[in-house]
């Protein structure tokens, strides 16, 4: 038996809701409807959803800091359309710069949304099983490198925080999931952004560059992400799931005097 796709529709038009909704129903669609934010994360906690059509314009939070708070929780694989009344060129653009998976302006015809919402799932779906991202250790370790996925927080080898958009945290995590794996540029923008690249998109390209220079990795001498012409990048460096707590303990010791230190200075001050 096919699996039936479940779509959460969250938007505070209600006819709105229910025409879409029953639209996608009639399509063989299942379809949940929420009008907020509360009544979305309701929703999440109960089934979750194979796809997210999200309006922009909400009461109380709105749809980008919804957008935010689901890419940062256990629902960040979970594909989403924006939908906006707004026919602003800003509005697209900075939803699909976060992430959005696709964008649609209002009004448009039911059919129009089917189908993209079809075409969605169809690009989520042809991603290999082992390039799902896993929530794995929360530690990862690389060359002389720790990245903190629970802080999402990058530390250099004197333990130092590197500050990380949240697009170059989202490639170096998909990086350090899937090392020694030739990825393509359309593998990483859909692992990262979840959207196709069209043949002009150079955006990770643009991506990798920075990454790099976070890390003082260098093209021509990458130790980290090399590039393999005609086919996209590698995460060349071993990568090791670390204990935090040893890794606490390391970082403690390297900041603390040695024994023998302060042996000497307990004596001096007992003179």
């Amino acid at each position: 038996m096919d699996k039936i796709d479940h779509v959460l529709i969250v938007d505070d038009d209600r006819d709105l809701r229910e025409l879409v909704g029953n639209y996608l129903e009639k399509n063989g669609m299942r379809v949940t409807r929420a009008a907020n934010g509360r009544e979305m994360h309701a929703a999440l906690d109960k089934s979750l959803p194979d796809l997210i059509v999200l309006d922009l314009i909400l009461p109380g939070e709105d749809g980008l800091a919804l957008y935010r708070v689901l890419r940062e929780s256990r629902h960040r694989l979970v594909p989403v359309m924006m939908i906006s009344g707004r026919n602003d060129v800003m509005d697209r653009i900075v939803g699909l710069e976060m992430g959005a998976d696709d964008y649609l302006t209002k009004p448009f015809p039911p059919r129009e949304l089917l189908a993209r919402i079809r075409a969605v799932l169809r690009r989520t779906r042809m991603l290999p099983p082992d390039l799902h991202a896993e929530d794995g250790a929360a530690t990862l370790g690389f060359g002389n490198w720790r990245l903190d996925t629970a802080a999402r927080q990058l530390l250099d080898p004197h333990d130092t925080p590197v500050a990380l958009s949240g697009a170059e945290y989202r490639l170096l995590r998909v990086f350090l999931d899937h090392p020694q794996r030739v990825l393509t540029r359309d593998q990483l923008l859909n692992l990262t952004q979840r959207r196709s690249a069209d043949p002009f998109d150079r955006s990770i390209d643009l991506l990798v560059s920075r990454l790099r220079q976070r890390l003082n990795d260098t093209a021509r001498k990458a130790r980290y992400i090399k590039t393999l012409r005609n086919e996209g990048y590698v995460f060349s460096a071993a990568v090791t799931a670390l204990d935090e707590r040893r890794a606490s303990e390391r970082s403690h010791a390297r900041r603390a005097p040695a024994p023998h230190a302060r042996s000497l200075c307990l004596q001096s001050s007992a003179v």
